[in-house]
């Protein structure tokens, strides 16, 4: 199996690259659907393997989001793949008009297929289904700290109500009782449109990855969720096929610094703001309107008088988001935040030579990334569930790439410790 994801952000490419690298598929995320993409090796290994192509469409234009979804599924089969996936995030991150509904219609069509089937549910990071209500951390998903999320404020935890009204095919709900039937009886009872399956356990989304493998076998079908059905269609084809691969060895990165930048107001991120004791500086969107040369220039000569380079610095957003929205607009506040921490990175980089970079929240690893020209991360191990590290070439503007080593976070993800802890067992 060549399993061909397209993901609504980098961090969630991350986070299934990751989780399918530790179940034994090889596994790489590209950060481009270009046509020179086309020209390398999309899929890792010479046989079965996982390619994901992270984009940065959760809260973009729904056309946007679709066309760029769309070139990204294209790229994967013409590269080969045998399955494509729709990687949303786990916490069903949306909107009434998208972008989960209809980046899943687009890539019905391109698949030729005439039905998806899957879940958010991924357990290993607290992400369950039941009866077609989300659970985070055993809390329905409209009780969850997600209810206040500056972009995407989740209000209900019923995924058929929030998924129905941003397509335009049929939502079923394949309930917990259901699936216990067997994989067989899953795969007959998928339907035309987009089925949300239950599932709690492990064994659970085991049991709707041979579903999925037992229905691609007679007819193209979409998959799609978070990472916890792609992770158990990498077991799948590890037992049956025997690839041996995944997470192997990354080539060591030097230290040369080491560099944190924390665009997310999750609640995850926040613990970790809270339990980190190295050095930091604070960077407020309301700064940046003001005097945005000034704000950069102070944190470019904190940059440069960090003489401790295995000591992480820490550069995070202001914890008054709130505030910062009210006075700018909650788009500006994210734009001017997302441009400074990237500018940063790339200051960081290639300037002050930092080699190793841990970006916390996925608009803010998409921003960094993009000013850095990343095409390609090869991923490695993980410091945490759904957050590896990987290594990376960093294009220089006029000069020569530079190999470094970057961790992109969700911000729900990871526990207080990985500020301090991650580093560990970094390349």
């Amino acid at each position: 199996m060549r399993l061909g994801a397209v993901a609504d952000d980098v961090t969630g490419a991350c986070d299934l690259a990751g989780r399918v690298a530790e179940a034994g598929l090889p596994a790489s995320v590209l950060l481009t659907a270009s046509a020179d993409a086309a020209d390398a090796a999309v899929f890792p290994g010479d046989g079965s393997g996982c390619a994901v192509v992270a984009l940065k469409v959760r809260t973009a234009p729904v056309a946007e989001a679709v066309d760029a979804s769309t070139a990204a599924a294209r790229l994967l089969l013409s590269a080969g793949a045998t399955q494509l996936y729709q990687k949303y995030c786990s916490t069903f991150d949306s909107t009434p008009s998208g972008n989960i509904g209809p980046i899943a219609d687009a890539l019905l069509d391109v698949a030729g297929a005439t039905a998806s089937v899957g879940t958010p549910a991924t357990p290993g990071a607290g992400r369950t289904q039941y009866q077609g209500v989300l659970f985070v951390d055993g809390v329905p998903l409209a009780e969850s700290p997600m209810r206040d999320h500056p972009l995407t404020p989740m209000r209900d935890s019923n995924l058929v109500r929030l998924l129905a009204p941003q397509t335009r095919a049929p939502v079923g709900l394949m309930r917990w009782e259901d699936v216990h039937r067997g994989s067989a009886t899953v795969a007959a009872a998928i339907a035309d449109g987009h089925t949300l399956v239950d599932a709690l356990t492990a064994q659970d989304l085991d049991l709707i990855a041979a579903a999925v493998r037992e229905r691609a076998a007679d007819t193209p079908i979409l998959a799609g969720g978070g990472a916890g059905v792609a992770t158990a269609l990498a077991r799948a084809e590890v037992r049956e096929s025997g690839v041996a691969g995944g997470a192997a060895g990354l080539p060591p990165v030097p230290v040369t610094g080491r560099l944190i930048l924390a665009g997310s107001a999750s609640a995850a991120t926040r613990a970790q703001l809270a339990a980190f004791r190295g050095e930091r500086h604070v960077l407020d969107p309301r700064e940046l309107d003001r005097d945005a040369d000034a704000a950069l220039a102070r944190l470019r000569d904190a940059l440069a008088a960090h003489d401790d380079r295995r000591s992480p610095l820490l550069i995070h957003a202001s914890p008054e988001v709130a505030a910062a929205q009210e006075a700018l607009g909650a788009a500006r506040a994210a734009a001017l935040l997302e441009d400074a921490l990237a500018e940063l990175a790339a200051v960081a980089v290639h300037e002050f030579e930092y080699s190793h970079l841990l970006i916390a929240g996925g608009e803010t690893s998409g921003a960094v990334t993009a000013r850095l020209g990343i095409a390609r991360l090869r991923i490695g191990t993980q410091a945490a569930p759904g957050v590896p590290w990987a290594v990376a070439a960093s294009a220089a503007p006029g000069g020569e790439d530079r190999t470094i080593a970057v961790l992109l976070k969700s911000g729900n993800f990871g526990g207080p410790a990985l500020f301090d802890d991650a580093w560990e067992v970094a390349p």
